[in-house]
């Protein structure tokens, strides 16, 4: 029987150390992939004496980062991003140095940067000699973390490598694994002090607050299936980035994608069209609500619990049922509805009339029409030809960068707008 899904869609960052207990690392990962975490593994120096490389990411099927001055690393994500994009950072091994770096705000490897690069809080669980765990300065050091946010899982009592006895054998792998689910059942994000981060009140849409959603989703057939389609987010990202960049409060809920999130905006990742539903209201009250996403239309009735397999049978029969139409639902908001709602229409026929018939049945203020043929190269590409649509009329553009296109946007959008939102 496989373990339930307590971990489905969350995304975890776990730090190697150097340890004899790295070889549990290995184990850790398939228990929390059983339970529906993606995981991401960074592998200290000393950590890669005990466990590879080439064994962690066989586990994770994703690569492994260990070199802070690695470029290729850096090219796809950067530290700080890698730092960023986990709900929840797990250290297991936990080294003695790895919490005094932690405690100390150290940062002179990959792992130690990002520890303090995150805005995650992260979990623990030491491994080292019982004399090094019972040391004054690592319990200060684990005193000083516990009072920051830090989770500690272990250690437990036992036989060490060292051949002494008592406190300081890592937790077991499944004792871990529920650390992780009580940490993830309250908020791991650290807030900046009051007033830090906020862009200056400056700019077309200074005090405005808008949501913009991007990227496709993706609906479940089997655990290694699903229901998308080719968005790349690429135009959701220019927008959020051009909404910030005019000053305005910007929340970017994005599907999966494959390109950098835009700096100076608040990120939620969402796999399927419930849960961006669900982040699109729990993000109001808003000024303006952009829907730039491409969301699947359908999903399946029921996800197969294991792997869909070739039989004699031919192909599996989908049943499909409709998605919620996040576009109509917020723009049929009663008092909460933003003040401007913007929907896109992306079309490969028809464009212009399909888009007025979107004005209307989505309760939108503006429809952004654009061609999606497949000899136009917009799914994906970098350029896009638009048409804004509304109440008054069309105005149509020429072909111009999904960046251009996003900053034209944003100015007719400030235009339109008046006072903060309440």
């Amino acid at each position: 029987m496989s373990p339930r899904q307590t971990l489905a869609g969350k995304r975890l960052l776990l730090i190697v150390g150097g340890g004899i207990a790295a070889y549990k690392a290995l184990d850790l990962v398939r228990r929390l992939k059983e339970r529906g975490a993606s995981v991401h593994a960074v592998l200290t120096a000393a950590g890669a004496r005990f466990a590879t490389p080439l064994s962690l990411a066989a586990l994770t099927g994703e690569p492994v980062r260990e070199n802070l001055f690695s470029l290729t690393d850096d090219a796809r994500m950067g530290h700080i991003e890698l730092s960023r994009d986990a709900d929840l950072i797990v250290i297991a091994p936990a080294t003695a140095d790895l919490l005094a770096k932690a405690a100390n705000g150290l940062a002179d490897d990959l792992a130690s940067t990002l520890l303090l690069a995150t805005d995650k809080r992260f979990v623990a669980a030491p491994a080292m000699n019982l004399r090094m765990w019972l040391h004054p300065a690592t319990q200060r050091n684990v005193a000083t973390l516990v009072a920051e946010g830090a989770r500690f899982v272990g250690p437990n009592d036992g036989e060490m490598a060292c051949g002494e006895f008592g406190p300081g054998r890592m937790a077991e792998p499944l004792e871990i694994v529920a650390a992780v689910e009580a940490a993830l059942a309250s908020p791991t994000a650290i807030p900046l002090p009051a007033g830090v981060g906020v862009r200056a009140s400056s700019g077309p849409l200074a005090g405005k607050r808008v949501v913009v959603t991007s990227g496709p989703t993706h609906e479940a057939i089997d655990p290694v299936r699903y229901i998308a389609n080719r968005s790349s987010g690429k135009q959701g990202n220019a927008i959020a980035a051009a909404a910030a960049a005019a000053g305005a409060e910007v929340v970017l809920i994005s599907g999966p994608v494959g390109v950098a999130f835009p700096a100076g905006v608040e990120i939620h990742r969402v796999e399927t069209a419930m849960e961006m539903l669900d982040a699109a209201r729990r993000a109001l009250p808003a000024d303006i609500f952009i829907a730039a996403a491409a969301v699947a239309d359908w999903r399946v009735a029921a996800p197969a619990k294991g792997k869909l397999k070739k039989g004699a049978n031919g192909p599996p029969r989908l049943e499909l049922v409709e998605n919620p139409d996040i576009l109509a639902t917020i723009g049929g908001l009663g008092a909460n509805r933003p003040a401007l709602v913007v929907g896109f229409a992306a079309e490969t026929s028809d464009v212009v009339l399909n888009a007025r018939k979107k004005l209307a049945s989505k309760h939108c203020d503006i429809v952004v029409a654009n061609d999606v043929s497949p000899e136009n190269g917009v799914m994906g590409g970098d350029e896009n030809t638009v048409h804004l649509v509304d109440a008054k009329g069309v105005d149509s553009w020429p072909k111009l960068r999904k960046e251009e296109v996003a900053g034209r946007l944003v100015e007719a959008l400030a235009r339109r707008i008046g006072g903060p939102v309440k």
